[in-house]
């Protein structure tokens, strides 16, 4: 298979509409490319406070850090030998405990609050799992992916060679 090197013009031709955009804010100034160091010193977990009425009070939500999406979803999807489980137990529950946090930006709930979250409100709960998705880049496709990806895991160990 032969590679094809890219020009500028190439490049920009076959990229994506946010490559797109970068370039063009390359080029007018607005933005620069990053190095290293660049992108470690850039605080990009966000966080926005939200109205919880049927507690009386607000709270915190963070979005996740690529570190923390990976435990979530390894969570949700859990090799048991051969087997591949979907575990939607608990799913809201176990987001909100992740992404809830003080004014500090500390998790207020632990794992093991998580089943007594289940507990709670369902509309306080299904409102802070949507902030957290938002906020953390989950969208129902990405849900969807996991559960198709597990059933075709599934199928690639059916032990034929």
């Amino acid at each position: 298979m032969a590679t094809k090197k890219l020009s500028e013009e190439s490049f920009a031709a076959d990229a994506s509409d946010d490559t797109k955009a970068a370039l063009d804010a390359i080029q007018t100034g607005v933005l620069t490319v990053l190095d290293r160091a660049g992108i470690f010193a850039v605080s990009d977990i966000k966080t926005e406070l939200v109205a919880v009425p049927e507690w009386n009070g607000n709270v915190y939500v963070k979005g996740l850090t690529a570190r923390e999406r990976d435990e979530y979803e390894t969570a949700i999807v859990q090799n048991r030998g051969k087997n591949i489980e979907y575990n939607r137990r608990n799913i809201r529950a176990r987001l909100v405990a992740l992404t809830v946090v003080d004014g500090e930006g500390n998790r207020l709930f632990g794992d093991t609050d998580i089943k007594a979250l289940g507990e709670k409100s369902a509309a306080a709960i299904d409102r802070l799992f949507g902030v957290a998705q938002r906020l953390s880049g989950l969208t129902a496709e990405d849900e969807a992916d996991l559960a198709k990806n597990s059933e075709s895991d599934r199928s690639d160990d059916s032990g034929s060679a």
